[in-house]
């Protein structure tokens, strides 16, 4: 049952955050879908689901990348969104430092314009180190750590949302605030 929900988690992600309508779901204005409509047109497709599947997802998802809403009627995803949409997240005050995982190769860049969303709407950014190795291996074997002085940046009025699965969010970080930590 695990391939199970990571294979449906891969297809919560696509749909939720970057093309609901590959199956004709409407997510509203802060990322919400019906959890009856998500269902019934995944099915549709040939995504055969049902609301526990969908409830074991979001509890064992390692990432806690998904939420129901308060009633359980709706659902979206955390963060990670290429489509717009406002998560309806406060300006928070970041820690000190966080972190960012990237693959090597895309160091130069980063130093020459800084951490960019590219297509989603924020970039991600980790409380700690570990968070930030395992999700820039993602972007290949050999990864960088880089350090942002997050706390600086707020205090130059850029703007922090904390995700509720406590991934950092803002839309850009300058050159200026980022370290190599290794």
């Amino acid at each position: 049952m695990a391939t199970s929900i990571t294979k449906l988690s891969r297809f919560l992600s696509y749909v939720l955050r970057h093309n609901p309508g590959s199956i004709g779901l409407v997510l509203d204005g802060h990322g919400w879908a019906s959890v009856n409509d998500l269902i019934r047109l995944a099915n549709k497709k040939g995504i055969q689901i049902n609301r526990a599947l969908l409830e074991r997802t979001v509890a064992e998802n390692d990432k806690k990348r998904f939420s129901f809403s308060d009633d359980e009627q709706r659902m979206r995803a955390n963060q990670g969104h290429s489509v717009a949409v406002d998560l309806g997240l406060p300006t928070s005050i970041p820690p000190k430092l966080l972190y960012h995982g990237t693959s090597v190769h895309l160091i130069e860049s980063i130093f020459a314009t800084g951490l960019r969303p590219g297509n989603r709407q924020h970039v991600h950014l980790s409380n700690n180190i570990a968070t930030a190795i395992k999700v820039g291996q993602r972007h290949g074997k050999t990864v960088s750590v880089l350090e942002i002085r997050a706390y600086e940046m707020y205090l130059e009025n850029y703007k922090f949302f904390l995700s509720v699965n406590d991934i950092w969010l803002t839309k850009h970080v300058p050159k200026d605030f980022i370290n190599l930590k290794y």
